[in-house]
């Protein structure tokens, strides 16, 4: 019954708009006379387009009397239906200043928020041996290593197999340890590593089986690098020299007759 209702007051208003249209086919632009509808009828045909012109109506109002419209910059009288343009706040006689400038740079120092200066960090690396892994240290900053039983939180640990030694001057180089250096580190979290799934499957057997795995870790963070000062330094006539006598100990020998 509902459907029926529907239909037929959907065609009784068709069949009135029609009828409108025929008694004002001068107006093509609204053909239909809002004085002879229902007031559900005449909100329905209420175009959109007539709110905004309200609003710009209302906006006109507040303007002074004085208000002279030659004064609009030409950037403002653009096309309708148009996105908004740098041009439309950017005044016109402004200048801007070139890269590099005493004026950009005293712009950009007050836009960009100042930043304090950074800490000094000792150029200094290492390579050490954790378990069966070597990892590059640096210090200041932090690792993951195999899980340390036995270490807890803020626990301080020294890691002794040291490999290699690199400063911006000089490098050390372990045969096969740097002797009596050390890297200092403190513990920061033991936790687990990413899940890693292990699916096994046999053809035709009916046999799968999905595990999942989460390795132990551990977080340390390197302090600082000692006690590689007394070892013998690399340097790089010496690295040549011992190039070079390879070199020569691998030419074959000549037998003079």
């Amino acid at each position: 019954m509902a459907f029926a209702t529907m239909a037929f007051s959907c065609s009784s208003l068709s069949a009135t708009t029609t009828t409108l249209k025929t008694q004002n086919p001068q107006n093509s632009k609204f053909p239909i006379s809002p004085s002879t509808l229902s007031p559900p009828q005449r909100l329905s045909l209420f175009p959109v387009s007539a709110f905004n012109t309200r609003k710009i109506r209302r906006l006109i109002e507040k303007l002074p009397e004085d208000f002279d419209e030659s004064e609009i910059p030409a950037s403002f009288k653009r096309a309708p239906f148009t996105k908004p343009q740098i041009d439309d706040v950017w005044p016109e006689n402004i200048e801007i200043p070139k890269e590099g400038s005493p004026e950009f740079e005293a712009i950009i120092d007050e836009l960009l928020p100042k930043r304090p200066p950074a800490p000094p960090r000792e150029e200094i690396f290492a390579v050490v041996m954790v378990g069966s892994r070597q990892y590059i240290v640096i210090p200041g900053r932090w690792i993951y290593t195999q899980r340390l039983k036995g270490a807890n939180v803020n626990d301080k640990i020294v890691l002794n197999k040291v490999l290699l030694v690199g400063t911006k001057t000089s490098t050390y180089i372990g045969t096969p340890v740097v002797t009596n250096a050390t890297v200092h580190a403190v513990v920061e979290e033991q936790l687990l590593d990413d899940k890693v799934i292990v699916f096994k499957y046999k053809k035709k057997k009916n046999y799968r089986r999905n595990i999942g795995h989460r390795q132990p870790i551990t977080r340390i963070k390197i302090t600082e690098i000692t006690g590689y000062q007394d070892y013998p330094a690399s340097t790089l006539e010496a690295a040549e020299a011992t190039l070079a006598a390879a070199a020569s100990a691998l030419e074959p020998a000549t037998v003079s007759s």
